[in-house]
């Protein structure tokens, strides 16, 4: 059974930049996108939910598709899932107006505004994608991770699609290394993974209890702390799951090519001037590297 709803967007959301993000690799396995409609499926009350959503004048248009009609709890799940994922709580005037005054940020606010921070609004999934992505190039990381989420995730048929949930860490958490090194992820990513597989599973790392430090420099002390975490991950957590709008992981090398190209450099920033570069975007550093990182990638994809 199918229904449908539309989610409210701020008048400077983007439909179409949020979908050309979500679209970036052939390899992605936790959703579909064809003809301008993404499908997902999520985990909503007693049982998974898939949705498709698309762009509609008055937001976001969302058909949920499940046995029996969905109730006022899944339909709550789902417009929440994607209200957290595209980051449509957040006021965006701010940050538009300070990369107004931000040269090394106008070209890529001018060509992609309406882009949000995508989130990942599962803490374990977060974890998981930023350890799979640690010193690889994105693309054998969205490979790492299709292969994760195919072997270890539930499968969802809907409408002739095979969609996944994301494996739970109460699942990987009873895993041996060696499950995960079969999928040719290495042997201390698959130690790491494990790990915080088991700090989650056992209440010990939460994200409510992490949003509860209430400080970017408490949250990254405390993850950094864990095995496998070091301040490229806590921080890339704190854009992605924590919603820190300031969050900024300066060795991230996409940053620093990014960087490269925006301030005209013939060699890649040091960590001192990547630092400095984003002393006039403080409160706003997670933003202003997303849309760095997709200014790189769309520059790429211009040739």
């Amino acid at each position: 059974m199918t229904h449908q709803m539309i989610i409210p967007v701020p008048e400077d959301f983007s439909f179409t930049e949020n979908l050309e993000y979500l679209s970036r690799s052939a390899d992605e396995c936790m959703f579909h996108i064809k003809e301008g409609k993404l499908s997902r499926a999520i985990e909503a009350g007693d049982e998974p939910v898939v949705f498709e959503m698309e762009d509609h004048q008055d937001g976001i248009s969302v058909r949920l598709n499940m046995n029996g009609k969905p109730g006022a709890e899944e339909q709550a799940a789902v417009s929440g899932f994607i209200r957290d994922w595209l980051d449509l709580e957040r006021d965006l005037g701010p940050f538009y107006e300070m990369a107004e005054r931000a040269p090394l940020l106008r070209d890529a606010v001018s060509r992609h505004r309406g882009l949000r921070v995508v989130g990942i609004p599962d803490l374990f999934e977060t974890f998981v994608w930023a350890i799979l992505g640690q010193q690889i190039t994105v693309a054998f990381a969205y490979v790492l991770k299709r292969r994760f989420v195919e072997t270890f995730g539930q499968a969802i048929e809907s409408d002739g699609v095979t969609h996944y949930l994301f494996p739970s860490a109460e699942k990987v958490a009873a895993l041996k290394p060696d499950a995960l090194r079969e999928l040719k992820i290495t042997a201390r990513k698959s130690e790491y993974i494990i790990g915080v597989a088991r700090l989650i599973t056992d209440g010990e790392l939460t994200k409510d209890g992490l949003l509860a430090l209430g400080d970017d420099r408490l949250i990254e002390h405390r993850l950094t702390a864990i095995r496998g975490i070091g301040p490229w991950t806590a921080n890339y957590v704190l854009m992605r799951c924590l919603r820190s709008p300031d969050a900024y992981p300066a060795a991230d090398v996409g940053l620093h090519n990014a960087l490269k190209l925006v301030a005209g450099l013939d060699r890649k920033p040091t960590l001192p001037e990547v630092e400095a570069f984003a002393e006039p975007w403080q409160g706003w550093r997670a933003y202003a590297t997303f849309y760095l990182w997709r200014f790189l990638s769309s520059e790429a994809e211009q040739g």
